[in-house]
């Protein structure tokens, strides 16, 4: 027979894994849930029925029926099965109106119906997704959507606002309700208040660089055995997690921890976010067309620290003197550490060894950085960075020497220096789509040691506030490597910018990204890299960045010239 440990287990390799059961029925999900926990879940041994184990009365005190209380949710166009126990809907009378119906505001309206409240799902595009579609008929009801111009009546009229991202806390309409009192929280904020207490929160903010540290320290704390969600401003929404936890007692979640990538824009509102451990690991110029100045925009990114205390660790560069202004103007409590700095995280000038001290614990730790495969001096110091985060994160007993065994295979998230080709030449071809303005650009270029390369730029190029580009800067990383190709909308201006900044190695025009990786080809020699780093937006020739990585990796693997 399972026992009860053999179901949490099984359960609990579902949500880490973000499983999605495919179903139509109630039934149908109770019978999909029954298959997958009788057949074992991934890295887990076959498991024997579920029938007569005791579960009703040792899990489900509220005294429901497991097989009844199963709603079915589903994220974006696939069914999720969530069994929802009803002692956890504490937003039962509440109103909660969710702005912004793109994947983070869904997730939280699927969220609060969950947890009782009646929800209004708002969206300024008319023809935005319904968001029924998403729901099983029986929450349907709780549900009402107002797609167009926000109407000011159903916002005043809200217990709980709750914005999405893309949603600026400062639009009229909303700023007016919020002057008038109504709550206003991010999605990440809501979902975060929503999680079990158990669950240990790590929060990795910074202008470049935070989705590889979030993934690298995810990595980490999976490879050591503790039960570890990844997304947040990555990939899958906070929500969704708190949506699964509510699957399960509080006391006994499907998760340890939870390491969330936090934007700027989710921090407008943050409420009462705390995580355990808060890294900013960088503030360099973006999102000024929202934020307007460098300082609001560093200090929603130091909103991450200002609700901590003693026992939570704020972590920041310790060379960066704006960024420590601002995180002492924060209010918070948290205890400080370093990004090359101890305690905190310092690596040696080569990127080949780390050294951590966890100022909370006093944990230190000594690593080997030499064996990771990850291309990239700046793939070093993430991984020292993630380090540090699994290290802070008490209770997991995560060790030196488990961090040490996972390195060589770590892998970055897509579009982030991702290696995808290596030709019979030895040609490595490097995918950094994700390197969206200049300062991510110059890390990837400046991080490639060893071997020359072939790099194309280009896009649709961000103004600064002084009228230029900025690619002037990266003028001294490029004249080290072998030739640079332009393209995209911004190629020409680009070219008068490196021109002016004496850029000394070949720099050649191309009309679009096919004819850059074509130009590419006639200056690569054996051994060298092609590397994709373009420091400019991808609209003017692509659906977003990943869609410019997915063409890239395609014409790399391409024989084709």
């Amino acid at each position: 027979m399972m026992n009860v440990h053999a179901y949490r287990n099984c359960c609990a390799a579902l949500c880490e894994q973000q499983s999605h059961l495919a179903t139509s029925s109630r039934t149908s999900s109770s019978l999909a849930l029954q298959q997958s926990w009788r057949h074992g879940a991934p890295g887990f041994s076959r498991a024997p029925s579920v029938q007569g184990a005791g579960l009703k009365s040792d899990l489900w005190s509220s005294g429901l029926d497991w097989r009844e209380s199963v709603q079915t949710f589903s994220k974006r166009n696939t069914k999720v099965v969530v069994t929802v126990m009803q002692s956890r809907q504490d937003l039962t009378g509440k109103n909660v109106v969710v702005v912004g119906l793109g994947a983070s505001g869904r997730a939280a309206v699927k969220l609060a119906l969950a947890r009782g409240a009646t929800v209004v799902a708002v969206d300024s595009n008319p023809n935005t997704l319904p968001v029924e579609v998403d729901l099983h008929p029986a929450a349907v009801s709780r549900l009402r959507t107002e797609f167009g111009p926000h109407n000011r009546e159903t916002l005043f009229g809200a217990s709980q606002l709750v914005l999405s991202p893309g949603v600026s806390a400062s639009q009229p309409d909303i700023a007016a309700a919020i002057q008038a009192g109504v709550p206003a929280l991010s999605e990440l904020s809501f979902a975060a208040a929503a999680l079990p207490k158990s669950i240990q929160l790590a929060a990795v903010s910074g202008t470049n660089g935070k989705s590889t540290v979030t993934t690298f320290a995810g990595q980490i704390l999976r490879h050591a055995g503790v039960r570890t969600f990844v997304g947040g401003n990555l990939g899958t929404p906070l929500s969704e997690a708190a949506l699964q936890c509510l699957a399960f007692p509080a006391n006994d979640p499907p998760y340890h921890a939870a390491v969330v990538e936090v934007s700027s824009y989710q921090m407008e509102r943050a409420g009462m976010f705390r995580p355990k451990v808060g890294v900013i690991l960088n503030l360099t110029p973006d999102h000024l067309e929202r934020h307007k100045t460098m300082e609001t925009y560093g200090k929603m990114k130091c909103r991450i620290f200002a609700q901590m205390g003693p026992a939570n660790l704020a972590v920041i560069p310790q060379s960066d003197t704006f960024l420590r202004k601002l995180a002492a103007e924060s209010g918070s409590k948290g205890t400080r550490a370093w990004l090359g700095g101890l305690p905190g995280v310092q690596l040696d000038s080569q990127g080949r060894r780390a050294f951590i001290l966890v100022p909370t614990t006093g944990i230190q730790a000594g690593l080997y950085l030499s064996s990771m495969k990850a291309v990239g001096l700046h793939n070093a110091h993430n991984a020292g960075s993630a380090a540090l985060i699994a290290l802070a994160l008490v209770d997991f007993g995560v060790s030196e020497e488990s961090i040490q065994s996972v390195l060589p295979t770590l892998q970055p998230p897509p579009h982030r220096m991702e290696v995808v080709h290596q030709d019979e030449q030895e040609i490595l071809w490097v995918n950094d789509s994700k390197a969206t303005n200049v300062d991510a650009t110059y890390v990837g270029i400046k991080g490639i040691v060893g071997r020359k390369a072939v790099i194309l730029i280009g896009g649709l190029a961000k103004v600064l506030a002084e009228g230029n580009l900025g690619f002037e800067r990266l003028g001294e990383v490029l004249n080290s490597h072998r030739a640079v190709i332009l393209f995209g909308a911004s190629g020409e201006q680009i070219e008068e910018e490196l021109r002016a900044a004496a850029i000394s190695v070949p720099c050649v025009r191309a009309e679009n990204l096919k004819d850059a990786v074509k130009l590419a080809r006639s200056f690569v020699q054996p051994g060298d890299a092609v590397i994709l780093s373009p420091g400019c937006a991808s609209f003017d020739e692509f659906q977003n960045f990943e869609h410019r990585g997915l063409v890239f990796s395609d014409l790399a693997k391409s024989t084709v010239t």
